[in-house]
């Protein structure tokens, strides 16, 4: 995958995709991240790519015929364009499953007041991280790269460690536990120490249904139940009750 990011402060990438997962996939050739300057593109001598809005208010817009020229020279048939914006859909894990399967996207990062409403005739998606305001899209630029980075084949190495997460079929991840098997005075559950494969397919599954109904309840109404789920659930409810 190609992932190309349109910024006005390429230097901010610089230390982050050299580091960890996404550095380690960039060094196995496995994604290709360049981070290109805004700047490059503009139109007069003074490199100017933002102006006053019409209409007037605070603050300053990036140019339309920037913005335009700046994708198009990048952008290819295949190529997928989100603008990361506080005004687009919020980032999933769905959603980050179906970008990883693209084969290049142009992620424009967003600065000042915003873009000019025309720069997104050029924009296939608007993309959010949360409902909040940041500086510019430099940050949720990271946040989408080193999310769909992760989703890579090959990138973990262990493909499956990426199946069992939080929020890939709407469910929290169970509890996860290392050596010493007890401290202060905390065991680590028998059933982890047991060797029964199945018994603790089956504890982390209920503990997955458990964290995600007391955690993030809302994450279960869009979920669909296979019947051991749904004997699992059951269970949860009535020791719960009864408890």
């Amino acid at each position: 995958m190609k992932i190309d990011i349109l910024t006005l402060f390429p230097d901010f990438f610089i230390n982050p995709l050299n580091e960890s997962i996404v550095g380690r996939a960039i060094d196995k050739g496995k994604i290709e991240v360049e981070t290109i300057n805004i700047r490059n593109y503009a139109l007069n001598k003074h490199r100017q790519v933002d102006d006053y809005p019409y209409g007037g208010g605070s603050g300053m817009v990036l140019k339309a015929d920037v913005l335009i020229s700046a994708i198009n020279d990048i952008k290819k048939v295949n190529s997928w364009v989100i603008y990361m914006s506080p005004q687009g859909k919020v980032l999933n894990q769905k959603k980050v499953k179906e970008l990883s399967e693209k084969s290049h996207l142009v992620v424009l990062c967003g600065h000042y007041e915003g873009v000019d409403e025309r720069a997104l005739t050029e924009v296939d998606e608007e993309i959010s991280i949360g409902d909040y305001v940041l500086t510019g899209g430099e940050l949720p630029a990271l946040v989408l790269t080193d999310a769909v980075t992760r989703l890579i084949p090959g990138v973990l190495g262990d493909d499956n460690s990426a199946i069992d997460e939080s929020f890939t079929d709407y469910l929290l991840e169970y509890p996860h536990y290392t050596r010493p098997a007890e401290f202060n005075g905390l065991k680590v559950p028998d059933i982890l120490l047991s060797g029964h494969h199945e018994n603790i397919r089956l504890f982390r599954k209920k503990q997955s249904l458990l964290r995600t109904l007391i955690k993030r309840p809302d994450l279960l109404l869009s979920k669909e139940f296979d019947e051991e789920e749904e004997k699992i659930l059951k269970e949860i409810l009535f020791d719960r009750e009864y408890s």
